[in-house]
């Protein structure tokens, strides 16, 4: 936690994106993740959530005196991933939220949903019928295997989660900590993140597009498909080869050495892409000699060689501490320390580059960290600016700025078409 006075940094014009509106309708990771990224460069992204909220709301972990889904819920999962939005409560399966959800499309220029294909179809909330409401109307989707409308797959209606992407998309099967051992799932939910960066990508063209034509379009981005897309190398390596690519453990298939060692206090990864590095190397850890041996001075020689250059390697590492290494390696050859959480929070290079945010966290107080935005920008930084919302906290300001009269606004409440 950190102290109440630790404040994001707030300014008015922030985001290269401000004026882009964003009408966000997901749940989970990928399109929460993704919403968050226009946000996060100054987009107007506005929650639409079910009545009751967002049921990831809840999931922790919960700090003492926080909330719980009785009161609105809102747990570090939601705090992280849906900062810099605003929240309004529509129940989009009444004819009057599906009005009224037209209404804001209007004025809308992005739409982004992450559910099943067919669910906001059978709501009468497909792109065609928001396209008839606002031809330029930037329309972004992701869903496990795809929209039916960009190519069906057979697996279109399967429910698919991070895990399920990490497994089909082919990530897992190159990752594990041995060659020809067991698949390993990956630490963060890439499965759901890779999609989530690649659909902002889309949702960005299609806006410069729709900005020089005033035509809007339909983004779909599998998460399968996103990362089959980043494991490029296991398929090129096999349609080259014939070969079938598996777990490759610490190593790297082309390059050597190119992986993690062990350290007294833990591991350090040590990657040596070409080999004036190699020479550099050498000199470095007192060994010279292995710069001119013909059996380790190219790549080549040392990829047939792994085994050895590793044993090398990880006898100089395995005797020395982290720190030791950074003061022999540092700024030489490409080399960084295997670091956990704490050590990230304490590290000076993220407090350089503000990528611990601190936020509040309502009912709780004192602030706590949250990873910022790595994209840096001169003239329009961006990053965390307001904790995420609470559960509707901005549903009659929202609809006051699309021209909702406070008389309409307590007619829609009273029906509890909104809340």
């Amino acid at each position: 936690m950190l102290s109440d006075t630790d404040q994001p940094q707030s300014n008015a014009t922030w985001g290269a994106l401000e004026g882009l509106t964003v009408l966000e309708l997901t749940q989970m990771l990928s399109g929460p993740f993704a919403g968050m990224c226009l946000a996060d460069q100054g987009a107007r992204v506005i929650k639409v959530e079910p009545p009751g909220g967002d049921h990831t709301r809840d999931l922790g972990p919960n700090p003492d005196g926080g909330r719980t889904m009785a009161d609105g819920g809102y747990g570090g999962y939601f705090a992280s991933i849906n900062r810099n939005k605003r929240s309004i409560v529509i129940d989009l399966k009444s004819a009057g939220g599906r009005d009224l959800f037209l209404s804001l499309v209007a004025d809308a220029d992005v739409v982004l949903e992450n559910f099943r294909a067919g669910v906001m179809d059978r709501l009468g909330l497909g792109y065609e019928t928001l396209a008839e409401v606002n031809p330029k109307l930037v329309y972004a989707a992701i869903r496990g295997f795809g929209d039916p409308r960009t190519g069906e797959s057979a697996q279109a209606n399967w429910p698919a989660y991070d895990v399920v992407a990490q497994a089909m998309g082919g990530i897992m099967a190159i990752t594990g900590s041995e060659p020809g051992g067991t698949p390993t799932k990956i630490g963060p939910g890439v499965g759901d993140l890779i999609p989530a960066m690649q659909s902002v990508i889309g949702i960005l063209a299609a806006v410069y597009r729709a900005e020089r034509t005033g035509r809007g379009q339909f983004v779909d981005v599998a998460m399968v498909d996103g990362v089959m897309a980043v494991c490029e190398r296991a398929i090129f390596q096999h349609t080259y080869t014939g070969a079938i690519p598996g777990p490759e453990g610490n190593a790297h298939p082309l390059l050597c050495p190119f992986g993690l060692f062990p350290a007294k206090d833990g591991h350090v990864a040590i990657g040596i892409p070409r080999d004036v590095f190699w020479a550099i190397f050498a000199e470095q850890i007192g060994m010279p000699e292995l710069a001119d041996d013909p059996r380790y001075r190219e790549n080549a020689g040392r990829l047939e060689r792994q085994d050895e250059v590793h044993e090398i390697v990880g006898s100089w590492t395995s005797a020395r501490s982290k720190s030791e290494i950074a003061r022999v390696l540092g700024g030489k050859v490409p080399f960084g320390p295997v670091q956990s959480a704490d050590e990230i929070i304490a590290s000076d290079h993220m407090q350089a580059r503000a990528m611990l945010a601190p936020i509040e966290h309502p009912g709780v107080p004192g602030r706590f960290a949250i990873a910022n935005t790595p994209i840096k920008m001169t003239e329009t930084p961006g990053g965390v600016h307001a904790r995420a919302p609470l559960v509707g906290e901005h549903t009659s300001e929202v609809l006051a700025e699309f021209g909702f009269s406070d008389d309409a606004i307590e007619s829609l409440m009273a029906d509890k078409v909104v809340a």
